[in-house]
């Protein structure tokens, strides 16, 4: 009989952890890998990367989760592989082969195509993703052999490089919105080459102002120590980077956390990082994350706030 698995005690942990997810983990496995490690009681991830996708996966931990929206909404930049003259059922490698065709690509053919999908372009969602139809994810429509109408929907292309790697393989490198299929982009390429295509790689470099050079591995948080793990992680508000900084003194931002609109000097602003005055004998930079706001009229008025024992926690964990 074997002993059973010890309980992990779970503690708060507020932060960002941006993980370059391995190949063949779903988004979600990732994140409940990295909570096990980290011990957190609150995690979610910022959009899924399909298991055969790597790359650039901010996950959120505790009060980040409060601004975890902004990534979803964030641009996103991939390098993806694609080999033409051959379509599959799903897009990528991973399907049935559905088509061969020979392949004869001039570089006038290549340029062309990267025009066309550069700018606003309209995808049709393919039928194997994540996105629900009456309750259900296409996958599970598409696994039942049943095919369903999809509406298009506008998305941005603000980047797109081709460059062929050999005969039949193409290297794309694309800036896109949020929303946009890279599976639908690489099919797309291929038809309009007139000869069909399916990713083989697919490796996201980007999130937002998040970059691969900030990301840490599983296989390298698996190898820290507990103390190690938590220093990876980045502090919520670098979620928050597009946000003016206004710093209340004590009084003012005991009453803007209760919910309270505060009056001052501050121009109008969309989005604000709202903080309190900093630690007695800390530098004289703005102290402890209270929330968000933004400014109409010389009026702070509070978004997404922070919880006093969400800060208590944070100033307790701080070195």
């Amino acid at each position: 009989m074997s002993a059973p698995r010890a309980r992990v005690v779970r503690r708060p942990v507020h932060g960002v952890l941006l993980l370059d997810k391995p190949l063949g983990l779903s988004s979600n496995n990732a994140l409940q890998k990295c909570k096990w490690l980290l011990r957190a009681e609150k995690a979610g991830h910022t959009g899924t990367l399909d298991p055969l996708a790597t790359g650039v996966l901010p996950l959120c931990f505790g009060a980040a989760t409060k601004f975890s929206q902004l990534q979803l909404d964030a641009d996103k930049t991939y390098v993806a592989t694609a080999r033409l003259g051959v379509t599959t059922t799903t897009g990528d490698a991973e399907g049935e082969v559905v088509e061969r065709r020979d392949v004869a690509v001039t570089a006038d053919q290549l340029a062309a195509v990267q025009a066309q999908f550069t700018g606003p372009i309209r995808q049709v969602p393919p039928m194997y993703s994540a996105l629900k139809k009456d309750g259900r994810a296409l996958y599970d429509y598409a696994r039942a052999g049943e095919e369903v109408e999809r509406e298009a929907r506008d998305v941005t292309i603000h980047s797109l490089a081709i460059e062929p790697e050999g005969a039949d393989t193409l290297r794309i490198t694309v800036r896109c919105s949020k929303g946009t299929y890279i599976r639908t982009l690489g099919e797309d390429i291929g038809r309009a080459l007139g000869c069909g295509a399916h990713l083989t790689s697919l490796r996201r470099v980007a999130t937002g102002h998040f970059d691969l050079s900030r990301c840490v591995t599983l296989e390298a948080l698996e190898a820290m120590d507990e103390g190690a793990r938590l220093a990876n992680l980045q502090p919520v508000d670098a979620l928050l980077p597009d946000h003016a900084a206004v710093t209340l003194d004590e009084d003012n931002a005991g009453r803007f956390l209760s919910g309270l609109r505060r009056r001052g000097t501050w121009n109008d602003q969309a989005q604000v990082a709202v903080y309190g005055p900093p630690p007695q004998g800390a530098a004289p930079t703005h102290g402890q994350l209270l929330g968000t706001a933004h400014v109409t009229a010389g009026e702070l008025i509070p978004g997404r706030l922070l919880s006093p024992i969400e800060i208590q926690q944070i100033l307790e964990a701080r070195p």
